[in-house]
């Protein structure tokens, strides 16, 4: 689909300039903001970025499994 805009030509060429530096095309730029805006591969950037932070994570536990029921052990 054709997209039809009002920009102020400034404004354009900054964005040309700003889309060129990340080696993309302006129209590129534009449409990847939409896919963002839209939703488009968050969950998959989410995981992506769960599981950069799970294997950089230092856990203290050990290795030792945590048993459900000694958590509600209050005695």
């Amino acid at each position: 689909m054709n997209i039809t805009l009002s920009v102020d030509s400034r404004l354009v060429d900054e964005a040309r300039k700003a889309a060129q530096a990340m080696g993309k095309s302006l129209n590129q730029a534009i449409r990847d903001y939409l896919g963002q805006l839209a939703g488009e591969g968050a969950i998959d950037d989410d995981i992506g970025e769960v599981r950069r932070l799970s294997a950089a994570a230092e856990g203290r536990s050990g290795g030792q499994r945590i048993d459900r029921s000694a958590l509600h052990d209050r005695a």
